[in-house]
């Protein structure tokens, strides 16, 4: 799943961290359309000092709760993040004023629903660029959240509180090594699927994949 993901960022020219303990925050949104499910990713990978990479795998939304698609707080209706790679968008700070997450602090790009219904609406919103509070945060302060209701207007929101802990930990030693900013990058499984379509193909020409098979050697490891 990993060598995957880097396919599709390279496909996209995105950067990609190499320093040790800096982070690259990937989201991962499902194809689903159905709204209020914790069925999202998010990947956090890194070199450790001895230069091997290390991966983890968290479960998250990407995606507003129906509670907000319903009742969006904004006239133009519900912010729904865009795909892409917010460079230095984000830093550690008190999500509400209450515990401490990745804040918003420069602009991202997102969708506003506005049909009010239930159904994620990926490609006829209307753009928006700016600062909106779209944060990467927890939902319960316990255990793990099954359904995004208000956890998300817009968010990123982790389901397990245990996985956001380490997540912030993580967040913590990058602070630490390179300063209080974090790249969030967000794809969806269907640019995951062309890039592995395109490689196929470029595979099956004898042409090659043209991107270090070195990197694809991590460790997989769980909070």
């Amino acid at each position: 799943m990993l060598a995957a993901i880097v396919r599709a960022i390279a496909g996209r020219d995105y950067a990609v961290y190499v320093r040790p303990y800096e982070l690259n925050i990937i989201g991962v949104r499902s194809e689903s359309t159905e709204a209020n499910r914790f069925d999202d990713e998010i990947h956090v990978f890194f070199k450790n000092s001895a230069g091997q990479w290390i991966h983890y795998l968290f479960a998250a939304t990407t995606d507003p709760g129906t509670y907000w698609l319903r009742s969006p707080m904004h006239p133009q209706g519900t912010a729904i993040l865009q795909q892409g790679q917010y460079r230095n968008a984000y830093q550690i700070g008190l999500h509400k004023g209450k515990y401490y997450a990745l804040v918003q602090r420069g602009p991202v790009t997102v969708l506003r629903d506005y049909d009010r219904n239930a159904v994620l609406d990926f490609m006829n919103g209307k753009p928006d660029t700016g600062l909106f509070g779209i944060n990467i945060h927890r939902a319960s302060v316990n255990g793990t959240t099954k359904e995004v209701d208000k956890y998300s207007a817009g968010c990123q929101v982790f389901a397990d509180i245990n996985d956001f802990n380490r997540f912030m930990q993580l967040c913590e030693q990058h602070r630490q090594l390179y300063g209080n900013s974090f790249t969030y990058t967000l794809i969806d499984k269907r640019a995951i699927a062309r890039s592995e379509k395109k490689k196929l193909a470029i595979s099956l020409a004898g042409i090659g994949v043209g991107i270090g098979t070195g990197f694809f050697v991590y460790q997989l490891m769980k909070p």
